[in-house]
């Protein structure tokens, strides 16, 4: 009798637990499988939709597109701060900027840590003649809060008519000071390769050491550059600096021909990589004249990003040039332009490049391989002197004061490049088979 009551419970116990299982199974599986299940989902939405068209004070005076484009907005927004859905108006306003001239203020900029923030400004454009910096956070534009605006609103409030007046607040974090700046927009321009007095007259420096520096990367860029090296190889160049210190980027094609100028055929320059196999590509040198052999240092900065960081960690990897300065932005996403059936388009992060050795750029940014710091003054120094009538347009006193600031990390690239000539160069005078002594 007892065996019988024991086995009894026993089975009861077990009809109980397994009951219990299978409702606990199922319910949480169905809240699982609900989040990925897109029929819930949609309903939900449509739900919402329709609350607000019935409930809300001014539903009245929304249309169901009004809603569905406020939900995607929202929706992708949620992504990453470069991905952004486009109505018809902005993606038109796109496709102009894309295909000729704007007016502009010469700065490229970014969402970072939910703030806009600049990349770095363009040489000899309104912005740089007012001394934006690149980490500068613009907080208000025309009196309008920056908090809540896409980064396609802000350059859209940015951009405008050549000769309107706009108002930027920029709150330096280094400063931790405010100022408005009413800027003139104006036709931005276009050469990409200076040399050191902002010209393209390009002289060969002390030890016979060359300097190029490009400001952005644009269609002309790798031709120009090809230009440069021409000129400085005909005075007998034995040594380059490249300077990419506040060059925002560009055009990848160009940041891949920049890098063949120095690279054997074949060698990988960069690869994107995504979800899909369409995504993953790889991008390699033609080898066409490549200069393989000549010494470079590379400079870059935290206005440095994308382009330019693709420039440097692809020669920095394959051990092709010294990088020399401090960490960079940190821009390395591939944004695709997908248009929709109502002439709206989407703008999705659909990649990010790695580096040759496959080192994400991306929040990461390129690591020198000799940090040289310089202060925000210091470097706004260094414009100054560069800048064609920016010495004139200080008191005497500033004038006195910035004239005597030195270019640290241009300094130590010329130290480095004088060495490594300076070795190269005894190293030849030795008989063949010995190498000249340490």
């Amino acid at each position: 009798m007892k065996k019988r009551l024991f086995y009894g419970a026993l089975v009861a116990m077990l009809a109980i637990n397994l009951l219990v299982g299978v409702q606990v199974y199922y319910v949480h599986g169905a809240q699982a499988g609900a989040k990925d299940d897109p029929y819930p989902n949609l309903a939900l939405l449509s739900r919402v939709m329709e609350l607000i068209r019935q409930d809300y004070v001014e539903g009245d005076k929304l249309s169901y597109q009004d809603l569905v484009y406020g939900a995607l907005k929202g929706m992708v927004a949620t992504l990453d701060p470069h991905s952004e859905f486009l109505d018809k108006r902005k993606f038109e306003e796109l496709k102009k900027d894309t295909e000729g001239a704007f007016g502009g203020l010469g700065i490229q900029v970014t969402i970072k840590d939910n703030v806009l923030t600049v990349i770095a400004p363009q040489e000899d454009t309104p912005a740089f003649r007012a001394g934006v910096q690149a980490g500068d956070r613009i907080v208000r534009i025309d009196g309008k809060s920056t908090e809540r605006m896409t980064l396609t609103d802000a350059v859209s409030r940015l951009r405008g008519k050549p000769g309107s007046e706009v108002t930027i607040s920029v709150f330096r974090p280094s400063s931790n000071q405010t100022k408005d700046h009413t800027l003139k927009r104006a036709i931005i321009p276009v050469h990409s390769v200076k040399d050191l007095l902002n010209r393209q007259e390009f002289p060969l420096g002390e030890h016979d050491i060359g300097y190029i520096r490009l400001t952005q990367f644009g269609e002309r860029t790798a031709r120009d550059l090809e230009d440069a090296l021409d000129k400085l190889e005909q005075q007998g160049m034995k040594g380059l600096i490249l300077d990419l210190r506040g060059n925002p980027g560009g055009l990848l094609d160009q940041a891949v021909a920049v890098c063949e100028k120095f690279l054997p055929r074949g060698e990988l320059v960069v690869s994107t990589e995504g979800r899909t196999e369409t995504q993953r590509t790889e991008y390699k040198a033609k080898g066409v004249k490549p200069r393989e052999k000549l010494p470079m240092v590379i400079l870059v900065n935290g206005g440095s990003a994308s382009a330019s960081e693709i420039v440097a960690g692809c020669l920095q990897d394959l051990k092709r040039a010294i990088v020399l300065g401090e960490q960079t932005f940190g821009k390395g996403s591939v944004q695709s332009i997908l248009p929709l059936t109502d002439g709206a388009a989407l703008r999705l992060t659909t990649a990010k490049y790695y580096t040759p050795s496959h080192k994400v750029i991306h929040e990461k940014g390129i690591t020198p391989d000799i940090i040289v710091t310089m202060s925000d003054e210091d470097e706004r120094a260094i414009y100054y002197q560069r800048t064609p009538g920016g010495l004139e347009s200080l008191d005497e006193a500033e004038r006195e004061r910035i004239s005597k600031v030195r270019d640290v990390q241009l300094d130590r690239a010329y130290d480095l490049l004088k060495g490594i000539t300076i070795f190269t160069g005894r190293e030849k005078k030795e008989p063949s088979g010995k190498v000249a002594a340490k």
